[in-house]
């Protein structure tokens, strides 16, 4: 799965002001909203499921990286934005160590499929190091856009050859 297939270009965020957990996940979905990605209606319900997945275990799975995400029944698709922290927010990682790269990702609940391929192909890519780096050195929401959509194309070439 590309990330063009569920990212919101227009909600990507290349300077987060959120210093904790719950305040990333709320600026993070009100980038959403703003994006017209999901209804306003629905902003704290699904900020309340992504916090409820917290509690199951953080979805800071090391290295720099979260990637909150949960099922919500009123949206319609799996749609997801990327937020980047220049000073980094105490998420509970893994590691111990704070996050810098955000991937947050809702879907429906009656398409797991797409949920888990979204999540294998976000946390496949962020195993490549060089990415990661030049994610958080993305300076402008363009700069991450193009980053995700190298990655689409590399991963397209990937396939073919």
């Amino acid at each position: 799965m590309n990330f063009s297939d569920f990212i919101e270009v227009g909600a990507i965020r290349a300077d987060l002001k959120a210093l904790d957990k719950e305040t990333v996940i709320e600026e993070l979905v009100e980038a959403l909203v703003q994006s017209g990605g999901i209804q306003p209606q629905d902003k704290m319900s699904i900020v309340e499921a992504v916090m409820k997945r917290e509690e199951l275990g953080s979805t800071g799975i090391g290295r720099g990286v979260a990637v909150p995400h949960t099922k919500h029944a009123n949206v319609n698709r799996l749609i997801g934005t990327v937020g980047i922290s220049r000073v980094g927010v105490e998420f509970s990682s893994l590691d111990g160590e704070k996050v810098f790269i955000f991937f947050l990702l809702v879907s429906p609940p009656d398409r797991p499929t797409n949920h888990l391929r979204a999540l294998e192909s976000i946390s496949r890519q962020l195993r490549d190091d060089t990415f990661c780096r030049f994610l958080k050195q993305a300076q402008t929401p363009e700069d991450i856009r193009q980053l995700l959509e190298e990655a689409d194309n590399d991963r397209k070439s990937d396939k073919k050859s």
